[in-house]
């Protein structure tokens, strides 16, 4: 049977309550994994301390000092999930791994699924994308936005599957892929998706949260859905487009049903009402396109400036 090195990557922000439970539930599975043949002794733990104010880091210092499975790199503030994970998969493709699973600190995910996605690897594919079977577990506000999420998503043309958070494995041929791409806001649900790579789904259940709540609520959803749509899609500048179209269309036909009126009514135009309620509503549309545009324009201003996507203050290898 084939043998891999895996790397577990871990992103982290104040998990002080549940870290430790999570680092030796994963080093179990490693040694599972390990006697049954299907990775390598080399494989490890990749936890990425994403700028916390507890004891986090250390946690991840105490274990690595336990055991060489156990590395990781601490942020000098936070920067955000989506740079936590890029700096784990930049940070074990630079060490070395045959393939990167990761997965949140609080194991809400199915760590035994990742023995799936070593299997769909094994068997050709290059990216496996983890799909969790419902959301049981999430309250009601929770569950319907991030619903309207992915259908947004899907909507203006950002295709990942329904369900897909950041759970998945990616080979070291996705990690080189990746490397190439040096933009500063990488969204990664849609560029693994659309790499183009040979693709397997694992589905899972998705268990209560062990301690502590979670980081991801409204902000940060809809602080995500702007940033991957603004990467992936032009469909909004289009949509403004059409918009200024419709309205400049309709403003025509007022002016024509004037003139008739006036001409052959010999009526004024009436209903200060009707031009007030129509000019709030043209305004309102203005600036919802102006803020559409305003998304875009701030993307490529943060693009422009090519800062680094994040500063490590430490690292254990």
């Amino acid at each position: 049977m084939k043998k891999t090195t895996l790397a577990i990557v871990v992103p982290c922000y104040n998990e002080e309550l549940c870290l430790k439970a999570t680092i030796a539930r994963l080093l179990e599975v490693l040694r599972m994994l390990e006697q049954k043949g299907k990775i390598k002794e080399d494989s490890y733990i990749y936890l990425v301390d994403d700028g916390s104010t507890d004891d986090t880091w250390n946690i991840i210092t105490e274990y690595h000092k336990r055991t060489h499975q156990v590395r990781g790199a601490r942020f000098i503030r936070n920067y955000g999930n989506q740079k936590a994970l890029i700096a784990g998969y930049e940070s074990v493709r630079n060490i070395g791994c045959d393939c990167a699973v990761s997965i949140d600190a609080d194991l809400q995910q199915d760590e035994m699924a990742i023995e799936k996605f070593i299997d769909e690897f094994h068997n050709g594919a290059q990216i496996v994308s983890g799909i969790r079977n419902d959301r049981k577990t999430d309250g009601f506000i929770k569950k319907n936005t991030a619903l309207l999420f992915y259908k947004t998503m899907h909507l203006l043309g950002v295709k990942i599957p329904v369900n897909h958070s950041d759970y998945r494995l990616v080979s070291k041929k996705a990690l080189d892929i990746m490397e190439e791409f040096d933009e500063r806001y990488l969204f990664l649900r849609g560029f693994f998706n659309e790499l183009g790579l040979k693709t397997a789904y694992v589905y899972f259940d998705v268990k209560p949260r062990m301690a502590g709540n979670s980081k991801f609520n409204i902000v940060s959803l809809t602080r995500l859905a702007l940033e991957g749509i603004t990467s992936y899609s032009i469909r909004p500048l289009r949509l403004v487009t059409i918009l200024g179209f419709l309205m400049g269309f309709f403003g025509f036909l007022v002016g024509v049903e004037t003139i008739i009126e006036k001409i052959y009514f010999n009526n004024s135009p009436n209903g200060w009402a009707t031009a007030v309620i129509l000019s709030c509503v043209f305004g309102g549309l203005q600036i919802f396109c102006l803020g559409i545009i305003g998304e875009y324009v701030g993307q490529v201003f943060r693009e422009v400036k090519s800062r680094p996507r994040y500063i490590k203050s430490e690292e254990l290898k």
